[in-house]
């Protein structure tokens, strides 16, 4: 299986009422392209550190980050910006959307950062795949959870990313609404694409075909991640 993440010894510290924190403890793992894996573990474990460095949002203070055979562990901000609008999607819980733009704005944005043609066309293709075409010149406070969250989403894919990643996509919604967002989920995934999930539910972590266990900065599976895959 083709390794589409490879992270090294990952560290990343913070400073916290005069003490040093490691909120990511020497992490390593992979993931293969086409894999649906979660990120699980209690609060403060670690979690949301290691998603904002995959995402490329942020940077380790140790170890090496493999994205596609790139290493970009140390890359400069600008580059690293580049990196992450051709590579990567990011769902956000808290949507994330601009209030002052339409849904089609909101998804055409990232394409408009990456100086992409045909923009327009693009991003309504997207929100007519997670079934919004008839919302798209909608504010997101005309919308619902469920529909705001389908535009995120349809931000995340408008670009074609290989990865998406998801933190609690589904936390602020109602069961029903959740089950429909994981079942647009299911088909972004059968359609090839890597996703990477954090998640509290044990429900969701459970449909995804491996998970990765943090507590306190290091991975607590027992076995490394993605041994025997």
């Amino acid at each position: 299986m083709e390794h589409v993440i490879e992270i090294s010894n990952l560290v990343k510290a913070y400073a916290l009422g005069g003490a040093v924190v490691r909120a990511l403890d020497g992490v390593s793992f992979w993931v293969g392209q086409g894999e649906r894996v979660a990120v699980t573990g209690p609060s403060g474990s670690g979690k949301s550190t290691l998603m904002n460095i995959l995402g490329c949002l942020g940077r380790p203070d140790e170890g090496e980050y493999l994205l596609a055979g790139k290493n970009v562990s140390s890359l400069p901000s600008s580059e690293l910006a580049r990196v992450r609008n051709r590579y990567i999607g990011f769902v956000f819980q808290t949507f994330n959307l601009l209030p002052r733009l339409t849904a089609l704005e909101n998804v055409e944005l990232p394409l408009l950062y990456g100086g992409i043609r045909g923009s327009r066309a693009r991003a309504e293709n997207a929100l007519e795949t997670v079934g919004l075409r008839d919302r798209m010149h909608h504010a997101p406070n005309q919308l619902s959870g469920g529909q705001r969250q389908r535009v995120a989403i349809a931000r995340a894919i408008v670009t074609d990313p290989a990865i998406l990643l998801a933190d609690e996509p589904t936390g602020n919604l109602d069961s029903k609404t959740g089950r429909d967002i994981m079942a647009l989920f299911d088909e972004l995934h059968r359609q090839g694409r890597t996703v990477i999930m954090v998640t509290h539910d044990p429900g969701l972590a459970s449909l995804c075909t491996r998970q990765i266990h943090i507590i306190d900065g290091r991975i607590a599976n027992g076995v490394p991640a993605g041994e025997g895959n």
